[in-house]
């Protein structure tokens, strides 16, 4: 009896790209999952859902990614919207002090 072994190299991403799903791209506001085809740079993503690159944040995995990391089909994405928030306008108090005549 023969056992025959052949060894194959792995594929490079752009190679085995053509293998993956695309990637699975989670957003929120209105919660929604979409698949979009890859690779494309993150900043690309954005553009293609109509979202502005500087108002949100993309995550890979667990890791935060740059707008010119470029993401692949399989790759897990999520995209949160960066929201500031703080006190309310501030409104001087006038003193009674300063207001006498």
């Amino acid at each position: 009896m023969f056992l025959l072994l052949i060894y194959s190299p792995p594929l490079l991403p752009h190679v085995s790209a053509a293998y993956d799903p695309p990637m699975q791209v989670q957003l929120s506001h209105p919660a929604r999952t979409v698949e979009v085809k890859g690779p494309k740079k993150v900043k690309e993503l954005l553009r293609e859902l109509n979202l502005v690159v500087e108002a949100h944040l993309v995550i890979k995995g667990d890791d935060l990614v740059t707008e010119d990391e470029t993401l692949y089909d399989g790759d897990q994405i999520e995209i949160r919207p960066v929201i500031s928030g703080g006190s309310p306008r501030f409104t001087p108090h006038v003193s009674r002090l300063t207001c006498q005549k």
